[in-house]
């Protein structure tokens, strides 16, 4: 089996802070979500996270005008060039400070950093391939507090900046003659927003209050004055002008590894006119309030496109607007959401809104015209518990501490239905067998199954007296259901048919902590803190049928999916395998030293002490049996060989510092003589200034105005396909998968394998050797060349000249090429031959290929699904035209009967029909 799992999606997660970015088309958004980036494609409904991360969580994101790079900040000002061609960083910066904005100006020649008091200008890294990518051009100093926004002119001759300090300012981007600044007031908060005017120097001042100041300029863009060799820029300006950079660079000297440009400082003289020059100047033309009734809070984002005039602007009660400027008319005011609106954009034609949500991490995409939702996706907005396969592979089922269960597409990677009937957190969810019944059990009490059919909770499961549920199975016949309570120390035994409770089952003597049915039996292995796994027998009156004593407290427990062993992880951080036959330990695992837990901010305690009380706390194996996943309190996932009882591999979920434990030891200069940092609470009172945290917490606490959450896996889960794995954790749903690997990977390379061969083997018509070649060369590019270049009547013939070591290869691939391929009936063609010429050998070796099987049924599904309601779709149709063509016969009166013309008519209409249904089917196929 190969290791080979690469970072394929981020789930359960869809935004967290930063500001949202429309992709050059306006056809797909880009969100930050923690130290990671984002894409939905908002055409074909589809998500993608890449493979891309930073130190801390983003908090701005840049995007180059031609849509092809990107720039990421995390909270300390690290930076990383990226491309979104290849997903791949190019270049590593660090700002040293907090960075409020960056932006690209419209030529993409520059791009305006924003950071304290100061507008950082560089140069835009191009097609030169610049050693140092971020070249310093010029600092502008003009605010007195912190920037917040920018904006630059559509000839990316000026810039402006809104400040923290109530005032705007407009830079020129060289040095023109008559504007190197201006400073605009006029606001009495904090400004939001700043935005120029299309093809002009108007100015759109948007503060935190409320208010809208419109700015009218005197000097158009083409009247700007470059400044010549006798103008003003003389010798008593160039005397400025070293004064102005050697102070500059003064202040810039705590600035370590910037490269130094020209500094230009912002003064109350600066703008005063000069002879034989028109300076610019601004007037305030209008001033406008949203509030005026006092019915929202906070104005918190704001966006404008020039070319449509439209401002939307968002408030802290979840409420935007959308108004017309320069007129200030209202077009219409929508509430989105119950928690404030963190950034909005809006894409380059002007018809879709973007929101961002990070109170509950929604990311909203709003079409203004038509007013209906494009895009609406929601995380767990608490730490996410559970998760489940569907038996296909489609779906993924999440639980969090939110009391939310969703169901996410693994193709496309969105959420498409949300059961919100629990009212605590959901620690356990399941698939039934048929996969179409989700059940899930919750601290509220209950255990609830829900229809992925009608989307509804059809059953609710509780106990004769009030428990919380910690744990969940499901038998393989999806007939029962159980549940462990951890305050009765009980198991409860439910029909899904009925839902009654059969049986309650006593016999542990601690909080029950994980369940499994065997996949092949009716028994039932629970596990508790008593130190006990437990066998219960379903079909001998639910007795205890054997009892496994462990060295410690029992976390979790599952059975392999041949139902002949069992592993259980235990407290003391060991992984023992036992026989459910014969009730024997076969082998054992410590892999308390391969989890490698980091030290929390507020431990007293070193990280290898930390770790003795670490241990797995989910378990799960491989499609075949042969390997164990195992996760916990750390941020590594392990791969272990159970046969050789040894590490195979470890995979890192996590390295984003903004979260607690994730390093080994504490940073250095965060300690005092007092000593750490992350011990004082600043805003504590006059009392006690150390803040520690009780002992058990997870999340830190709430109250305390900093906290991190501690990052952990909760759950994890290999893909019945065998292809991917997924983990529930602190970050989100991550999903490790083998399709993203390296195309390249040959098989039997020999000299002669090259492209030009495999082409000459098909121009000679020599099928079976050309893909046989192509199968050496392992191009998915090539392979699917060849296989479309046979005709449809040579399928079986090739299909049985097939050396059977390419079988079960090509039968992969025809499972991966329906996925994505319009070619629906010739690749089931190839699929139907296989199975029925090498039907028989593949049989003898079901276990290694039924992964195989499952991948080619979970294409086959999805295809039905989709061709299936478009049939309906047609049938409705035309049964509604047959409908209609009946009354109009009807109300004629029988002597008149239709003419041959008429009733010519009427049939060219029908086969018009029917002809834009099968385009509309072809198109969609």
């Amino acid at each position: 089996m190969k290791f080979a799992y690469r970072f394929s999606n981020l789930l359960g997660a869809v935004y967290r802070r930063g500001n949202l970015s429309f992709s050059k088309d306006g056809d797909s958004v880009i969100s930050p979500v923690g130290n990671r980036i984002s894409v939905f494609d908002l055409k074909n409904n589809k998500s993608e996270t890449l493979p891309i991360s930073t130190t801390k969580n983003i908090t701005c994101v840049g995007l180059s005008p031609d849509g092809n790079l990107a720039i990421l900040v995390d909270e300390d000002g690290a930076a990383v060039l990226v491309s979104l061609v290849t997903r791949a960083v190019l270049h590593h910066f660090h700002f040293h400070k907090p960075v409020s904005s960056v932006r690209f100006s419209p030529d993409g020649r520059k791009f305006i950093v924003t950071k304290e008091n100061v507008a950082l200008m560089y140069h835009a890294p191009g097609k030169k391939r610049e050693f140092n990518a971020f070249a310093l051009d010029k600092s502008y100093y003009g605010p007195y507090d912190e920037t917040t926004c920018i904006d630059w002119t559509d000839d990316s001759k000026c810039f402006v900046v809104g400040s923290k300090d109530m005032t705007t300012w407009v830079f020129g981007a060289e040095r023109w003659a008559n504007l190197v600044y201006y400073s605009l007031g006029g606001h009495k908060d904090v400004i939001v927003g700043c935005f120029f005017e299309q093809d002009s120097l108007d100015l759109y001042t948007v503060s935190q209050d409320g208010a809208l100041c419109v700015w009218e300029c005197d000097t158009e863009p083409d009247g700007l004055l470059t400044r010549g060799p006798k103008g003003p820029s003389g010798p008593q300006e160039k005397e400025k002008e070293t004064e102005e950079r050697e102070d500059g660079e003064e202040r810039e000297e705590g600035e370590e590894g910037e490269p130094r440009g020209e500094v230009i400082r912002g003064k109350a003289d600066g703008n005063k006119q000069k002879e034989g020059t028109k300076m610019v100047r601004y007037k305030r033309r209008g001033k406008h309030f949203f509030n005026k009734e006092g019915d929202f809070n906070n104005l918190t984002a704001a966006a404008f496109h020039k070319k449509s005039h439209l401002l939307v602007t968002g408030f802290a009660s979840g409420i935007f607007h959308l108004h017309e400027l320069p007129e200030f008319n209202l077009i219409h005011s929508l509430s989105i959401s119950d928690q404030q609106i963190n950034s909005i954009c809006i894409n380059s034609p002007g018809d879709w809104i973007g929101f961002g949500c990070s109170g509950l991490g929604q990311l909203l995409v709003w079409e203004w015209q038509s007013e209906s939702y494009v895009f609406k996706q929601q995380g767990h907005f608490n730490n996410m518990a559970a998760l489940s396969y569907s038996p296909d592979g489609q779906y993924i089922a999440t639980g969090g501490d939110d009391g939310k269960v969703k169901v996410w597409n693994t193709n496309s990677g969105l959420c498409f239905v949300t059961f919100t009937e629990h009212t605590s957190s959901v620690t356990a969810v399941t698939f039934t067998s048929r996969g179409f019944v989700i059940v899930s059990a919750s601290l509220d009490g209950t255990v609830r199954a829900f229809d992925l059919h009608r989307y509804r909770n059809f059953r609710t499961f509780t106990s004769p007296r009030p428990s919380q549920f910690s744990c969940l199975a499901v038998d393989s016949s999806g007939e029962l259901v159980c549940a462990g309570a951890q305050d009765s120390f009980q198991v409860f035994l439910w029909s899904l048919q009925t839902g009654r409770l059969l049986e309650v089952l006593a016999g542990h003597e601690g909080p029950v902590s994980c369940l499994s049915f065997s996949p092949v039996r009716s028994v039932l292995a629970s596990t508790s803190w008593d130190r006990t796994v437990r066998l219960w027998d379903m079909l001998d009156s639910w007795q205890t049928k054997e009892i496994l004593q462990l060295t410690s407290d029992g976390l979790a427990v599952t059975y392999r999916p041949d139902g002949e062993e069992l592993a259980v992880a235990t407290l003391d951080g060991e992984i023992s395998f036992w026989n459910p036959q014969t009730a024997t330990q076969t082998g054992s695992i410590v892999g308390r030293h391969d989890l490698q837990t980091g030290r929390k901010e507020t431990d007293k305690i070193t990280a290898k002490q930390a770790s003795k009380g670490k241990s797995f706390t989910s378990l799960c194996y491989s499609a075949d049996g042969q390997c164990i996943l195992a996760g916990g309190q750390s941020k590594f996932v392990c791969i272990y060989n159970i046969a050789e009882q040894i590490l195979m591999k470890k995979f890192e979920i996590s390295c984003n510092l903004s979260l607690d434990a994730m390093e080994e030891y504490l940073d250095r200069r965060k300690m005092t003589e007092f000593g750490s940092l992350a011990l004082l609470d600043e805003g504590v009172g006059d009392g006690d200034t150390v803040a520690l945290s009780l002992p058990g917490v997870r999340r830190g606490d709430m109250s305390s105005r900093h906290f991190k959450p501690e990052i952990r896996v909760t759950s994890l889960s290999f893909s019945p396909t065998g292809r991917s794995w997924a983990a529930s954790s602190t970050e989100g749903l991550l999903v490790y998968s083998l399709d993203g690997t390296l195309v390249f990977d040959p098989f039997d390379l020999d000299l002669d394998v090259t492209p030009a061969s495999v082409r000459r083997q098909l121009r000679r018509a020599e099928w079976a050797a050309a893909i046989v070649l192509a199968f050496r060369l392992n191009e998915a590019a090539l392979t699917r060349e060849v296989l479309e270049a046979v005709p449809h009547e040579q399928i079986s013939v090739v299909c049985g000249s097939l050396p059977d070591i390419y079988v079960e290869k090509l039968l992969h691939f025809v499972g991966s090429a329906l996925e994505s391929s319009g070619h629906l009936q010739f690749y089931l063609t190839w699929a139907q031959r296989l199975l029925t010429l090498h039907g028989q050998k593949l049989k003898n070796r079901s276990g290694a290929i039924l992964p195989i099987i499952q991948s080619l049924q979970k294409s086959i599904q999805r295809h039905f699904e989709d061709l299936s309601k478009l049939c309906d779709w047609n049938i409705y149709n035309i049964q509604y035209a047959r409908a209609l063509s009946n009354q109009k016969g009807i109300k004629r009166p029988a002597a008149d009967s239709l003419s041959e013309e008429e009733e010519e008519e009427a049939e060219a209409e029908e086969e018009d029909l029917e002809m834009a249904s099968m385009e509309e089917a072809d198109t969609l196929i």
